[in-house]
């Protein structure tokens, strides 16, 4: 964190180029993996997807993803913040720079090894989501109403995500139907969009931690240390002071608790062990905290 953090100051070029890889891998994981096994992807571009499946065409998906991506760009300006668009429009812009432009290659049969495509393309899409996140941008679709959820309901980017499939998929599937007139193959890519949606869900949520919280709980004969590590680590934060004795020692001391982020996390550790090594400490994820703790936005 304390990289990503220095990284993001200083290199402002190396910051937007990494926004700008971010979406070439998306499209690699869009053109090699995920269209080959004809899962349906999230939100509008599930969508794009589902139509661009059921009337052969690749120029049909990116004429509705662009159009989709605009309006949500459009939204994030409006509701996240000028960094955050400006950054999400360049990472879709380079999606749809790429997907036509990358050669034709078969990374595996997609009968026969329609799960390591769908498995591989969800990995391959959840980082691309994290580390434009993490940027300060986004690959755009759910990500943007992802970010904007998280930001108001301080909740996992990757929950959109799960939610905003729903819909996608219900339309995708209707079309597979349509289409092949079976139901035998809507349950088929069912199964396999499901492993596809949470895959990506779960790699976004374990690489960007922005809103997933942590209680550290520390014991120390001197609190303030304790205390003045966190607020240097993190100066956004407040801690509290509770008076206790020890059950061997029957020494007085005190237990300082303070609630971070897990971005926060690494940060605020290392201070306490630089500072406080005589303290000890312990840490736990929570759930269910008030919508006044505050975040810094994104973007």
């Amino acid at each position: 964190m304390k990289f990503l953090s220095w990284f993001d100051r200083r290199h402002p070029v190396l910051e937007y180029l990494g926004m700008a890889a971010a979406g070439l891998l998306y499209a690699i994981a869009l053109k090699y993996f995920v269209f080959p096994a004809k899962v349906i992807l999230t939100g509008f571009e599930g969508i794009a997807a589902a139509l661009s499946y059921f009337f052969a065409s690749d120029s049909l998906f990116l004429i509705l993803y662009g159009i989709s991506q605009a309006i949500l760009v459009a939204f994030a300006y409006k509701k996240i913040g000028r960094t955050f668009a400006v950054r999400t429009a360049l990472t879709t812009g380079m999606v749809l720079l790429a997907l036509p432009l990358l050669p034709e290659m078969t990374m595996a049969d997609s009968q026969h090894e329609r799960l390591i495509l769908v498995l591989f393309g969800g990995i391959l899409s959840g980082l691309a989501k994290a580390m434009a996140l993490r940027l300060r941008g986004s690959t755009g679709d759910e990500d943007v109403l992802g970010a904007w959820f998280a930001m108001k309901y301080l909740k996992p980017v990757g929950t959109i995500a799960v939610i905003s499939a729903a819909i996608s998929c219900v339309f995708g599937l209707a079309l597979e139907y349509l289409k092949a007139h079976q139901i035998e193959p809507v349950i088929n890519t069912l199964m396999y969009t499901s492993i596809f949606i949470f895959a990506g869900a779960e790699t976004l949520n374990n690489f960007f931690r922005k809103f997933k919280l942590v209680m550290i709980t520390a014991f120390s004969k001197e609190p303030d240390s304790i205390g003045k590590a966190i607020t240097t680590a993190a100066p956004h934060r407040t801690f509290t002071i509770q008076r206790g004795i020890g059950g061997y020692s029957a020494e007085p001391l005190h237990l300082v608790r303070t609630i971070v982020t897990h971005e926060e996390l690494p940060e605020v550790l290392d201070a306490l062990e630089l500072d406080c090594p005589e303290a000890f400490h312990f840490h736990h994820d929570i759930e269910g905290i008030s919508r006044s703790y505050y975040i810094k936005p994104i973007g």
